[in-house]
């Protein structure tokens, strides 16, 4: 018996890889995302997680730090400082405590190092390699995003151009659910080099220990910068150190010395050290002298403290499983497609008559009295939906107004705005569009047209009508103007 039991313990993870595996899933507590292929919209995704999660996650109820870091250079005041505050905040606690620790993507990594292959281990080159993170974070966290902010255009370039984590979590977590197989169409060039980059690092992360977290996350380079003062983290007495240098030889990371910007705090040090120089900084639970050898009464407290946050923790875990399930922003809000018309059936489908709903008409002042039913337009009609914050949709954009001005008398453009913060609409409509053919509308709550017309989380999104409200294409990926040209003179020409 007591072998079984020595073999289940065996068997049970470590604390750290605890809190890897809790943080995983309680950033993408969404499990039905992960059964309906829908991208979860609730209230909790204007949260930033502390780890890299990839926003477009079928499962993440939270955003990714970095993506909305970059996003914020194109944003308002408020969420330029609610981002730089919430980073600065988790740096401060935590450091980069929160790679090793909180970082799901990172967890993936250790995971795929347990696989058994010849192992690269660190040396001189490595050691240089590291500082490659700090270039990507200058570059493309933000100077390129910082440009493009000038024309107040959002531009993730990092997410935009490499992100593993997003390619892996966010494209093909996406792709893996046959109700997104629509989206193969939108794939191209930039999707492939992402693709194989992914593939690259995944493969080379069973070599070398965390790959992505050494040599390439912006993220953990911005975090490792406040290591010294974390209040989390790894600390070394220099009074009972021997400079035995046994810590450095047990790191895989290319760290100098314990604790320094490249250290993630997995704690590995700490039970090599013959001094007892090592130890957890903000450790609530251990006592004052790291000698000192806890009497049964103490060793008691501490077991049922732990058992108690293990009890918190979960059911922690369980009320976030049971919010994302039910979320009133998962449901998917439709509008009543109404009754069938002859042979032609509505729905949201090409063939099919698309549902008709007067949206409200929005300009450079907000909402006005006028309304538009893309179903009832009686010219052919392109349906744009869009946001302000993404950044293939307002890059777009200019293409459906060189086709709305040049065609004004035959085509209606529409661009919907999502309903979620449709209030940067406003000026950005005045700004860039204060004359245009485009008719600016705004979704409804939950976006019911948008779910209606068949949109599943993911923008731009595009549904072309024909004049009788029947729908002729759709296309789930940005469009050129050459595309909509082509769209234009097809239809025409019959």
């Amino acid at each position: 018996m007591k072998k079984l039991l020595l073999k289940l313990n065996n068997l049970m993870p470590s604390k750290r890889r605890f809190i890897q595996l809790y943080c995983a899933l309680l950033f993408n507590a969404n499990l039905k995302g992960f059964i309906s292929g829908n991208i979860f919209k609730g209230n909790s995704k204007l949260m930033c997680a502390p780890g890299i999660n990839c926003y477009s996650c079928p499962g993440a109820i939270g955003a990714c730090p970095l993506g909305s870091l970059q996003g914020s250079f194109s944003a308002d005041r408020s969420t330029l400082y609610y981002v730089c505050g919430i980073l600065l905040l988790y740096g401060l606690i935590f450091g980069r405590m929160i790679c090793g620790w909180f970082c799901p993507f990172g967890l993936i990594q250790e995971l795929l190092y347990k696989i058994k292959t010849p192992k690269l281990k660190k040396n001189r080159f490595t050691r240089i390699l590291s500082y490659l993170k700090y270039i990507i974070l200058i570059v493309f966290v933000f100077i390129i995003p910082i440009m493009y902010a000038f024309k107040d255009t959002p531009f993730p370039a990092f997410c935009k151009f490499i992100c593993p984590a997003g390619t892996l979590e966010g494209g093909i977590g996406l792709l893996a659910n046959k109700v997104n197989a629509s989206y193969f169409s939108m794939l191209g060039p930039l999707f492939t080099w992402k693709f194989v980059l992914m593939i690259s690092i995944v493969v080379g992360s069973v070599f070398v220990f965390r790959l992505f977290c050494r040599f390439i996350c912006p993220l953990g380079a911005l975090y490792g910068i406040f290591n010294r003062f974390s209040f989390f983290g790894i600390k070394l007495e220099r009074s009972k150190c021997i400079d035995c240098g046994l810590c450095l030889k047990q790191c895989k990371l290319d760290i100098s010395h314990v604790g320094d910007q490249e250290c993630i705090s997995c704690g590995d040090c700490i039970n090599v050290c013959p001094t007892k120089a090592i130890s957890f900084k903000g450790n609530i639970f251990a006592s004052k002298d790291n000698d000192t050898v806890f009497d049964e009464k103490t060793k008691k407290k501490q077991l049922i403290t732990k058992w108690i946050s293990l009890v918190l923790l979960l059911i922690f875990l369980g009320v976030a499983i049971f919010y994302a399930w039910n979320d009133d922003s998962q449901k998917a809000t439709t509008i009543d497609p109404g009754t069938q018309n002859g042979d032609v059936v509505t729905g949201n489908e090409v063939g099919n008559l698309c549902p008709e709903y007067a949206l409200e008409i929005i300009d450079r002042t907000g909402i006005t009295s006028n309304t538009i039913n893309p179903a009832k337009t009686g010219k052919l009609t392109i349906v744009n939906f869009w946001g302000t914050w993404c950044t293939p949709c307002v890059n777009e954009l200019p293409y459906f107004n060189q086709i709305a001005d040049e065609y004004k008398d035959n085509v209606t453009v529409i661009a919907i705005h999502t309903n979620s913060v449709v209030g940067t609409a406003y000026d950005f409509i005045g700004k860039y569009y204060p004359e245009t053919s485009m008719i600016f509308a705004h979704d409804t709550e939950g976006e019911a047209y948008y779910s209606t017309l068949g949109g599943r989380g993911t923008y731009p999104y595009t549904v072309v009508l024909d004049e009788d409200g029947i729908i002729l294409k759709i296309f789930y990926s940005s469009l050129e103007y050459e595309d909509l040209k082509e769209v234009v003179t097809e239809y025409f020409k019959e």
